[in-house]
Protein backbone atom coordinates (compact mmCIF):
# COMPACT_ATOMS: atom_id res chain seq x y z
CA UNK A 1 0.00 0.00 0.00
CA UNK A 2 1.36 3.16 -0.97
CA UNK A 3 1.26 6.11 1.56
CA UNK A 4 2.35 10.19 1.00
CA UNK A 5 5.93 10.98 2.12
CA UNK A 6 7.33 14.54 3.14
CA UNK A 7 9.95 15.83 0.94
CA UNK A 8 13.35 15.28 1.61
CA UNK A 9 13.47 19.52 2.29
CA UNK A 10 10.76 21.96 3.47
CA UNK A 11 9.49 23.89 1.00
CA UNK A 12 8.60 27.63 1.45
CA UNK A 13 7.35 28.55 -2.22
CA UNK A 14 3.81 26.96 -4.26
CA UNK A 15 4.56 23.77 -6.13
CA UNK A 16 5.04 24.59 -9.68
CA UNK A 17 1.57 23.75 -11.80
CA UNK A 18 2.84 20.79 -13.30
CA UNK A 19 4.63 19.30 -9.84
CA UNK A 20 4.12 15.41 -9.74
CA UNK A 21 1.48 14.40 -7.06
CA UNK A 22 2.85 12.06 -4.83
CA UNK A 23 1.83 8.23 -6.05
CA UNK A 24 -0.29 7.84 -3.36
CA UNK A 25 -2.01 10.88 -4.13
CA UNK A 26 -2.16 9.52 -7.46
CA UNK A 27 -3.88 6.21 -6.22
CA UNK A 28 -6.70 8.62 -4.45
CA UNK A 29 -7.41 10.61 -8.01
CA UNK A 30 -7.39 7.03 -10.06
CA UNK A 31 -10.03 6.10 -7.39
CA UNK A 32 -12.31 9.21 -7.59
CA UNK A 33 -12.60 8.50 -11.66
CA UNK A 34 -13.16 5.00 -11.95
CA UNK A 35 -15.19 4.31 -9.01
CA UNK A 36 -16.68 7.32 -8.32
CA UNK A 37 -16.47 8.26 -11.93
CA UNK A 38 -16.54 12.13 -11.20
CA UNK A 39 -16.32 14.90 -14.17
CA UNK A 40 -13.09 15.72 -15.06
CA UNK A 41 -13.34 19.77 -14.48
CA UNK A 42 -14.20 18.20 -10.38
CA UNK A 43 -10.71 15.70 -10.56
CA UNK A 44 -8.80 18.89 -12.13
CA UNK A 45 -10.28 20.78 -9.20
CA UNK A 46 -9.39 18.27 -6.34
CA UNK A 47 -5.89 17.62 -7.74
CA UNK A 48 -5.15 21.40 -7.88
CA UNK A 49 -6.33 21.14 -3.97
CA UNK A 50 -4.18 18.33 -3.43
CA UNK A 51 -0.77 19.50 -4.93
CA UNK A 52 -1.73 22.51 -2.55
CA UNK A 53 -2.09 19.69 0.46
CA UNK A 54 1.54 18.01 -0.61
CA UNK A 55 3.18 21.74 -0.78
CA UNK A 56 1.82 22.77 2.59
CA UNK A 57 2.56 19.15 3.88
CA UNK A 58 6.02 19.53 2.58
CA UNK A 59 7.17 23.08 3.38
CA UNK A 60 5.85 21.85 7.48
CA UNK A 61 7.69 18.69 7.11
CA UNK A 62 5.13 16.62 8.22
CA UNK A 63 4.27 13.24 5.96
CA UNK A 64 0.55 13.53 5.44
CA UNK A 65 -0.45 10.12 7.21
CA UNK A 66 1.05 12.17 10.63
CA UNK A 67 -0.98 15.17 9.77
CA UNK A 68 -3.02 16.74 12.85
CA UNK A 69 -5.76 18.62 13.12
CA UNK A 70 -3.52 21.69 13.81
CA UNK A 71 -1.62 21.18 10.82
CA UNK A 72 -4.99 21.38 8.73
CA UNK A 73 -5.95 24.58 10.31
CA UNK A 74 -2.58 26.24 9.30
CA UNK A 75 -2.96 25.20 5.71
CA UNK A 76 -6.25 26.33 5.23
CA UNK A 77 -5.19 29.82 7.00
CA UNK A 78 -2.71 29.83 4.60
CA UNK A 79 -5.20 29.47 1.58
CA UNK A 80 -7.21 32.44 2.87
CA UNK A 81 -3.90 34.70 3.48
CA UNK A 82 -3.28 33.57 -0.37
CA UNK A 83 -6.87 34.97 -1.43
CA UNK A 84 -8.70 31.70 -2.12
CA UNK A 85 -12.42 32.50 -2.13
CA UNK A 86 -14.74 30.45 0.22
CA UNK A 87 -15.96 28.31 -2.89
CA UNK A 88 -12.45 27.51 -3.60
CA UNK A 89 -11.40 26.92 -0.27
CA UNK A 90 -14.85 24.79 0.02
CA UNK A 91 -13.37 22.33 -2.85
CA UNK A 92 -9.79 22.16 -1.29
CA UNK A 93 -11.43 20.96 1.75
CA UNK A 94 -13.42 18.22 0.20
CA UNK A 95 -10.60 17.16 -1.72
CA UNK A 96 -8.77 17.05 1.46
CA UNK A 97 -11.87 14.98 3.63
CA UNK A 98 -12.58 13.11 0.99
CA UNK A 99 -8.71 11.89 0.81
CA UNK A 100 -8.34 11.15 4.64
CA UNK A 101 -11.73 8.98 4.58
CA UNK A 102 -10.02 7.13 1.70
CA UNK A 103 -6.90 6.35 3.63
CA UNK A 104 -9.08 5.93 7.01
CA UNK A 105 -11.05 2.70 4.91
CA UNK A 106 -7.42 1.35 4.02
CA UNK A 107 -5.99 1.31 7.95
CA UNK A 108 -3.75 4.03 6.45
CA UNK A 109 -4.96 6.28 8.95
CA UNK A 110 -6.89 6.80 12.26
CA UNK A 111 -8.60 10.00 12.12
CA UNK A 112 -9.70 12.22 9.63
CA UNK A 113 -7.68 15.87 10.77
CA UNK A 114 -10.58 17.49 7.85
CA UNK A 115 -13.71 16.29 9.20
CA UNK A 116 -14.30 18.88 11.66
CA UNK A 117 -13.03 21.79 9.43
CA UNK A 118 -15.83 24.06 7.63
CA UNK A 119 -15.20 26.88 5.16
CA UNK A 120 -15.85 30.18 5.79
CA UNK A 121 -19.21 31.26 4.74
CA UNK A 122 -19.87 33.41 1.48
CA UNK A 123 -22.54 34.59 0.08
CA UNK A 124 -24.32 32.07 -2.78
CA UNK A 125 -24.64 33.64 -5.81
CA UNK A 126 -28.40 33.12 -7.18
CA UNK A 127 -27.81 31.58 -11.04
CA UNK A 128 -27.95 34.00 -13.90
CA UNK A 129 -31.04 32.87 -16.43
CA UNK A 130 -32.83 34.67 -19.31
CA UNK A 131 -36.41 36.39 -19.22
CA UNK A 132 -38.82 34.21 -20.87
CA UNK A 133 -38.81 36.09 -23.85
CA UNK A 134 -35.31 36.43 -24.42
CA UNK A 135 -34.94 32.36 -23.74
CA UNK A 136 -37.75 31.87 -26.59
CA UNK A 137 -35.96 34.35 -28.77
CA UNK A 138 -32.66 32.65 -28.85
CA UNK A 139 -34.09 29.52 -29.32
CA UNK A 140 -35.66 30.48 -32.18
CA UNK A 141 -32.67 32.15 -33.48
CA UNK A 142 -31.35 30.36 -36.72
CA UNK A 143 -27.81 31.30 -37.04
CA UNK A 144 -26.70 33.91 -39.73
CA UNK A 145 -24.56 33.29 -42.45
CA UNK A 146 -23.45 30.21 -41.50
CA UNK A 147 -24.43 26.43 -43.28
CA UNK A 148 -27.85 25.35 -43.05
CA UNK A 149 -26.32 21.72 -41.54
CA UNK A 150 -24.43 24.09 -38.94
CA UNK A 151 -27.79 26.19 -38.22
CA UNK A 152 -29.56 23.07 -38.07
CA UNK A 153 -27.42 21.95 -35.68
CA UNK A 154 -26.64 24.87 -33.30
CA UNK A 155 -31.30 25.63 -33.58
CA UNK A 156 -30.76 21.78 -32.19
CA UNK A 157 -28.38 22.06 -29.54
CA UNK A 158 -30.47 25.13 -28.50
CA UNK A 159 -33.75 23.66 -28.48
CA UNK A 160 -32.58 20.57 -26.10
CA UNK A 161 -30.60 23.02 -23.54
CA UNK A 162 -33.54 25.33 -23.17
CA UNK A 163 -36.07 22.79 -23.50
CA UNK A 164 -34.65 19.66 -21.73
CA UNK A 165 -32.26 21.65 -19.12
CA UNK A 166 -29.48 19.90 -20.05
CA UNK A 167 -25.70 19.86 -19.02
CA UNK A 168 -23.25 20.63 -21.79
CA UNK A 169 -21.65 17.28 -20.84
CA UNK A 170 -25.22 15.72 -21.18
CA UNK A 171 -25.97 17.25 -24.72
CA UNK A 172 -22.70 16.62 -25.95
CA UNK A 173 -22.57 12.76 -24.86
CA UNK A 174 -25.55 11.81 -26.66
CA UNK A 175 -25.21 9.20 -29.06
CA UNK A 176 -27.03 9.18 -32.57
CA UNK A 177 -27.49 5.20 -32.54
CA UNK A 178 -28.02 3.88 -28.85
CA UNK A 179 -30.90 2.91 -26.66
CA UNK A 180 -31.13 0.64 -23.59
CA UNK A 181 -29.54 -2.68 -24.82
CA UNK A 182 -26.51 -0.21 -24.67
CA UNK A 183 -26.74 2.02 -22.68
CA UNK A 184 -23.79 0.62 -20.53
CA UNK A 185 -21.73 1.84 -23.80
CA UNK A 186 -23.46 4.75 -24.18
CA UNK A 187 -23.46 8.63 -22.39
CA UNK A 188 -26.96 9.04 -23.61
CA UNK A 189 -29.34 8.54 -26.10
CA UNK A 190 -32.60 9.60 -27.69
CA UNK A 191 -35.75 8.37 -28.07
CA UNK A 192 -37.60 10.61 -30.70
CA UNK A 193 -40.50 8.06 -31.01
CA UNK A 194 -41.13 8.35 -27.56
CA UNK A 195 -40.03 12.03 -27.50
CA UNK A 196 -37.45 11.50 -24.32
CA UNK A 197 -34.32 12.01 -23.78
CA UNK A 198 -31.98 9.25 -22.00
CA UNK A 199 -28.53 11.09 -20.28
CA UNK A 200 -25.99 10.28 -17.96
CA UNK A 201 -25.71 12.93 -15.17
CA UNK A 202 -23.12 14.05 -12.58
CA UNK A 203 -22.31 11.19 -10.51
CA UNK A 204 -22.98 8.42 -13.39
CA UNK A 205 -26.68 9.01 -12.92
CA UNK A 206 -28.99 8.23 -15.83
CA UNK A 207 -32.47 9.93 -15.72
CA UNK A 208 -34.44 10.26 -18.24
CA UNK A 209 -36.93 13.71 -18.93
CA UNK A 210 -39.34 14.85 -21.84
CA UNK A 211 -38.40 16.49 -25.56
CA UNK A 212 -40.60 19.27 -25.93
CA UNK A 213 -42.33 19.79 -29.51
CA UNK A 214 -40.03 21.96 -30.29
CA UNK A 215 -36.96 20.43 -29.49
CA UNK A 216 -37.98 17.20 -31.25
CA UNK A 217 -38.84 19.15 -34.54
CA UNK A 218 -35.35 20.71 -34.49
CA UNK A 219 -34.17 17.14 -33.98
CA UNK A 220 -35.79 15.69 -36.95
CA UNK A 221 -34.63 18.80 -39.04
CA UNK A 222 -30.68 18.27 -37.62
CA UNK A 223 -30.17 14.61 -38.31
CA UNK A 224 -30.47 14.28 -42.25
CA UNK A 225 -27.84 17.32 -42.00
CA UNK A 226 -25.79 15.17 -39.80
CA UNK A 227 -25.05 12.19 -41.80
CA UNK A 228 -23.28 14.98 -44.27
CA UNK A 229 -20.95 16.18 -42.20
CA UNK A 230 -19.98 12.85 -39.26
CA UNK A 231 -16.96 11.07 -39.86
CA UNK A 232 -17.07 7.16 -40.36
CA UNK A 233 -18.15 5.42 -37.36
CA UNK A 234 -19.03 8.18 -34.86
CA UNK A 235 -21.54 8.03 -32.54
CA UNK A 236 -22.25 11.81 -31.55
CA UNK A 237 -25.64 12.86 -32.41
CA UNK A 238 -23.83 16.45 -32.30
CA UNK A 239 -20.51 16.78 -34.99
CA UNK A 240 -18.13 18.77 -35.34
CA UNK A 241 -17.44 20.62 -39.26
CA UNK A 242 -14.47 18.12 -39.13
CA UNK A 243 -17.23 15.13 -38.43
CA UNK A 244 -16.12 14.41 -35.45
CA UNK A 245 -18.00 14.68 -31.82
CA UNK A 246 -18.54 18.57 -31.06
CA UNK A 247 -16.58 19.95 -27.98
CA UNK A 248 -17.80 21.56 -25.14
CA UNK A 249 -16.08 25.02 -26.08
CA UNK A 250 -17.13 24.76 -29.87
CA UNK A 251 -21.00 24.40 -28.47
CA UNK A 252 -19.72 27.42 -25.91
CA UNK A 253 -18.59 29.49 -28.76
CA UNK A 254 -21.32 28.78 -31.18
CA UNK A 255 -23.97 29.67 -28.49
CA UNK A 256 -22.65 32.36 -28.08
CA UNK A 257 -22.44 34.08 -31.49
CA UNK A 258 -26.18 33.05 -31.63
CA UNK A 259 -27.04 34.86 -28.25
CA UNK A 260 -25.08 38.16 -30.29
CA UNK A 261 -26.72 37.61 -33.80
CA UNK A 262 -30.13 37.57 -31.47
CA UNK A 263 -29.75 40.74 -29.48
CA UNK A 264 -29.29 39.03 -26.15
CA UNK A 265 -26.80 40.53 -23.46
CA UNK A 266 -23.65 39.35 -23.47
CA UNK A 267 -22.15 36.81 -21.59
CA UNK A 268 -24.89 34.00 -22.39
CA UNK A 269 -23.40 30.63 -21.64
CA UNK A 270 -25.06 27.08 -22.23
CA UNK A 271 -25.63 26.74 -18.32
CA UNK A 272 -27.64 29.70 -18.38
CA UNK A 273 -30.23 28.14 -20.42
CA UNK A 274 -30.37 25.17 -17.93
CA UNK A 275 -30.84 27.85 -15.14
CA UNK A 276 -33.84 29.29 -17.00
CA UNK A 277 -35.40 25.58 -17.85
CA UNK A 278 -36.14 25.27 -14.42
CA UNK A 279 -36.76 28.81 -13.18
CA UNK A 280 -39.40 28.92 -16.22
CA UNK A 281 -40.52 25.70 -15.28
CA UNK A 282 -40.59 26.23 -11.46
CA UNK A 283 -42.51 29.59 -12.22
CA UNK A 284 -45.49 27.84 -14.35
CA UNK A 285 -45.81 24.84 -12.39
CA UNK A 286 -44.15 25.51 -9.01
CA UNK A 287 -43.82 21.71 -8.31
CA UNK A 288 -40.09 22.12 -7.00
CA UNK A 289 -39.76 18.02 -6.49
CA UNK A 290 -40.50 18.06 -9.98
CA UNK A 291 -38.21 20.34 -11.05
CA UNK A 292 -35.35 18.42 -9.12
CA UNK A 293 -35.80 14.84 -10.40
CA UNK A 294 -35.86 16.48 -14.31
CA UNK A 295 -32.87 18.49 -13.25
CA UNK A 296 -30.98 15.40 -11.71
CA UNK A 297 -30.13 17.19 -8.42
CA UNK A 298 -29.66 15.08 -5.57
CA UNK A 299 -30.41 17.31 -3.42
CA UNK A 300 -34.04 19.37 -3.25
CA UNK A 301 -31.86 22.17 -1.56
CA UNK A 302 -30.01 22.73 -4.82
CA UNK A 303 -33.04 23.12 -6.82
CA UNK A 304 -34.79 25.15 -4.08
CA UNK A 305 -32.07 28.71 -5.48
CA UNK A 306 -34.60 28.47 -8.05
CA UNK A 307 -37.66 29.70 -5.82
CA UNK A 308 -35.41 32.74 -5.25
CA UNK A 309 -35.38 33.40 -8.82
CA UNK A 310 -39.04 33.08 -8.83
CA UNK A 311 -39.16 35.07 -5.96
CA UNK A 312 -37.32 37.97 -8.10
CA UNK A 313 -39.61 37.47 -10.82
CA UNK A 314 -42.91 38.41 -8.62
CA UNK A 315 -41.52 41.15 -6.71
CA UNK A 316 -40.34 42.45 -9.88
CA UNK A 317 -43.85 42.27 -11.44
CA UNK A 318 -45.59 43.41 -8.04
CA UNK A 319 -43.31 46.74 -8.29
CA UNK A 320 -44.45 47.37 -11.77
CA UNK A 321 -47.69 46.58 -11.34
CA UNK A 322 -49.47 47.22 -8.11
CA UNK A 323 -50.76 50.73 -6.89
CA UNK A 324 -49.44 50.32 -3.60
CA UNK A 325 -45.92 49.12 -4.68
CA UNK A 326 -45.12 52.86 -5.99
CA UNK A 327 -43.34 55.34 -4.06
CA UNK A 328 -45.20 58.62 -3.14
CA UNK A 329 -43.11 61.61 -4.80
Amino acid sequence: MRVAVPASAPQTAAAPADALLDPALEDFLTHLRVERRLAERTLAMYREALRRLQTAAAASAVPLPQAQVHHLRSWVAQLRVRGLAARSIAIHLAAWRGLFRWWGRQGVVQLNPVEGLRPPKAPRPLPKALAVEQAVALAEHQTENTPPALAARDHAITELLYGCGLRVAEVLGLDVQAGPETAAESRGWLDLADASAHVLGKGGKRRSLPIGSAALAALQAWLPWRTTLAAAGEKALFVSRLGTRLTPNQLRNRLQLQAAQAGLPTGVHPHMLRHSYASHLLQSSGDLRAVQELLGHASISTTQVYTKLDFQHLARAYDAAHPRAKKKS
